[in-house]
C-alpha cells in the first residue's frame, strides 16, 4: 500500500466505502444505552449470550446457534465435526476461499483435514462441479458471496441443486455466509429460507453490519452441542465475549434493514464507474452490496490520479489500489452508511473528474 496515497485518503472529508472509521467510537457507540449494571456472559453462558444466540438460531431458521470470537474458528471446527461424523477428512471449497488463502492452511494443520478445490478460480460453483468430483468428501463448503472474485453468486436455482444432490449423495453442505446479510436483497429470500439448504451456517458480525469482532456457528442441536466442546477446546470461551455480542447485537438491529438501500446504491456506484474512461467493475452489475474496481492504468499511475482528484474533490475513492498486471489495478467496494451521505452533486463531480483524469492518461 502506497503511503501517500493512504494519508491522502485519511485527509478527505468524506468516503465512498463502508460504514466509518473502526476506531475506538464504534464500541463506545454500542455500549451508549447499556446500564452498567449489565451481568456479563461467563466462559460461553448466561442470559446475554443465551438469548442472543438463540436471536440468532431464530433469524437464520437454524435448532440452535453459538456465539465465536472469529468465523476463522469457527468455520474449522464446523468442518472437522463433518468430517469426524462421516469419518473422512476431506472437504471441499473454492480455490480462493478464505480457509484456502487467508489462513495459513489451519485446517490441513490443526485438522489434518484435506481441501479439495473447485472450479475455476475465477468463477462460481456450479453444479456440474460438485457432480464431477471424483473424490469422497464429507463437507462442501460454498462462500456466498465470493468474495475475491468481486462477490459473485450462484443462482437461487443452483444452490437448491446443489443442496439437493448433497442430501441425496451423503455430503454435508456448509455456508461460508460471513455476508450473508448483503446478498438477500439480490436472492429476494429471508435468511431462513436460504439458510434451510444448508446444514450449517456462519455469519460474521464485523462484515456488512460493522461490529467489532465475532460470529454465528448455527445449525441442528446435536451439531451445535458438539461445536461447543470444540470451541472450548480451541479457547474459545473467553472469560467473557460481552462487548462483541453487545456490539454485534447492536449494529445488526442498526443495518440489517438497509441492506436493500446498501444493494441499490451499490448498482448506481458500480454504474458511475462504468461511466468513466478506462474503468470496469467485477462484475458488471453487483450483485450484492460489494464488487472490484479495476482501473486500466498502472498502479503508480492510478496513485497518482487518485491522490490529485483527493485533493480536489475532498472524497476518498479508496486507501489502496492493488497491482493486477503492469497496466491495471483494482480495489474492493464495499457500500455502507457512508456513500448516502455524499450529497449527489459532489458525486457527479467525483466521477466527471475521474473520467476526465483516466482520459487524459
Amino acid at each position: 500500500m502506497s503511503k501517500i496515497l493512504f494519508q491522502a485518503f485519511k485527509s478527505t472529508n468524506q468516503q465512498l466505502n463502508g460504514h466509518g472509521k473502526r476506531n475506538a467510537g464504534v464500541l463506545k457507540e454500542a455500549l451508549q444505552e447499556i446500564d452498567d449494571d449489565q451481568e456479563s456472559d461467563i466462559y460461553g453462558s448466561g442470559p446475554l449470550i443465551e438469548d442472543f444466540q438463540d436471536k440468532m438460531a431464530k433469524y437464520l431458521g437454524k435448532e440452535k446457534a453459538v456465539f465465536f470470537p472469529s468465523g476463522t474458528m469457527a468455520q474449522q471446527i464446523a468442518l472437522r465435526i463433518w468430517c469426524d461424523q462421516k469419518g473422512i477428512k476431506k472437504v471441499a471449497y473454492h480455490p480462493l476461499s478464505h480457509l484456502e488463502i487467508h489462513e495459513e492452511d489451519g485446517l490441513k494443520e490443526l485438522h489434518h483435514i484435506e481441501p479439495i478445490l473447485l472450479a475455476d478460480k475465477d468463477r462460481v460453483i456450479e453444479l456440474e462441479d460438485v457432480q464431477n468430483m471424483k473424490e469422497d468428501i464429507s463437507c462442501l463448503l460454498l462462500e456466498l458471496p465470493q468474495r475475491e472474485i468481486g462477490g459473485q453468486l450462484p443462482e437461487f436455482k443452483t444452490l437448491e441443486k446443489i443442496s439437493a444432490y448433497c442430501r441425496g449423495n451423503g455430503v454435508k453442505l456448509h455456508l461460508d455466509g460471513a455476508r450473508l446479510y448483503e446478498i438477500l436483497p439480490y436472492y429476494g429470500k429471508s435468511a431462513a429460507e436460504l439458510c434451510s439448504l444448508f446444514d450449517s451456517v456462519y455469519i460474521s458480525f464485523y462484515k456488512g453490519i460493522g461490529g467489532l469482532a465475532g460470529a454465528i456457528l448455527a445449525g441442528e442441536e446435536d451439531f451445535i452441542k458438539e461445536s461447543k466442546v470444540w470451541k472450548r477446546r480451541h479457547g474459545g470461551d473467553l472469560i467473557s465475549l460481552y462487548p462483541y455480542i453487545i456490539s454485534a447485537d447492536y449494529y445488526f438491529e442498526k443495518r440489517i434493514s438497509k441492506m436493500d438501500q446498501y444493494y441499490k446504491e451499490t448498482k448506481e456506484l458500480a454504474e458511475l464507474f462504468q461511466q468513466c474512461h478506462g474503468v470496469s467493475t467485477k462484475p458488471e452489475i453487483p450483485v450484492s452490496n460489494m464488487f472490484h474496481v479495476i482501473f486500466h492504468e498502472s498502479k503508480e499511475k492510478m496513485e497518482e490520479v487518485l491522490i490529485e482528484i483527493y485533493e480536489k474533490t475532498g472524497i476518498g475513492i479508496t486507501a489502496y489500489v492493488n497491482a493486477i498486471n503492469d497496466n491495471q489495478c483494482g480495489y474492493e467496494v464495499t457500500v455502507g452508511d457512508l456513500y448516502s451521505q455524499i450529497p449527489k452533486n459532489a458525486l457527479r463531480n467525483l466521477f466527471e473528474l475521474l473520467d476526465e483524469r483516466m482520459k487524459g492518461n
